[in-house]
């Protein structure tokens, strides 16, 4: 079915196929989303949504069993090695603040981390079609963390900012590590 779906290249057609196939979890409405955007090359999300091919087949096989995971991927963009250290910490940023409501919270904190090293706002760079969308999903999965943001900071920055707070950085000028003045205070070899 999705492959008559792909040839003809419609966000909404794939955002359908997957929707019809998904098994009634909250979180596979923003996965729909993000999974047709990033099928068509749209967004930063890297080989197999920067998962690794396992967990993306373990991922498709749990919410969208109907689908051919393969249909769907969209290769030519690896993860960023030389940024290894700031995705660790992104990464445990979002596992420690997870909500607990599904098992699913880890692969979508991975896709999250994957999506922050992009250069656009963290909703275009993860393939959401809204910020909204990315508030919900934020709100769903890591409430502890996403109610600190009480003064609707973008996501992006306000992610870096907890990582620049956790350090004693209190002033964080940069909506990503690479880019920051303090890189050395936060990224230093111990």
């Amino acid at each position: 079915m999705l492959s008559a779906v792909k040839a003809d290249e419609s966000l909404a057609s794939i955002y359908t196929a997957l929707m019809a196939q998904r098994r009634g979890e909250p979180a596979e409405e923003n996965l729909a989303r993000m999974l047709a955007s990033w099928s068509l090359g749209r967004g930063v999300l890297p080989d197999w949504l920067g998962l690794g091919e396992l967990r993306y087949r373990q991922l498709m096989a749990r919410h969208f069993p109907g689908i051919d995971p393969d249909r769907l991927a969209h290769f030519g963009r690896p993860l960023a090695p030389d940024r290894d250290d700031e995705q660790a910490e992104l990464l445990s940023l979002l596992l420690a603040h997870r909500s607990g409501i599904t098992s699913s919270e880890k692969w979508i904190a991975g896709i999250v981390t994957a999506g922050c090293l992009g250069s656009d706002h963290l909703w275009q760079d993860l393939g959401l079609w809204s910020r909204p969308d990315l508030t919900r999903l934020m709100l769903d999965h890591f409430a502890p963390l996403a109610r600190r943001n009480d003064r609707n900071m973008k996501w992006k920055r306000f992610l870096y900012k907890q990582l620049c707070e956790s350090e004693g950085i209190y002033v964080c000028r940069s909506p990503s590590c690479e880019v920051c003045i303090d890189y050395a205070n936060c990224f230093e070899q111990e």
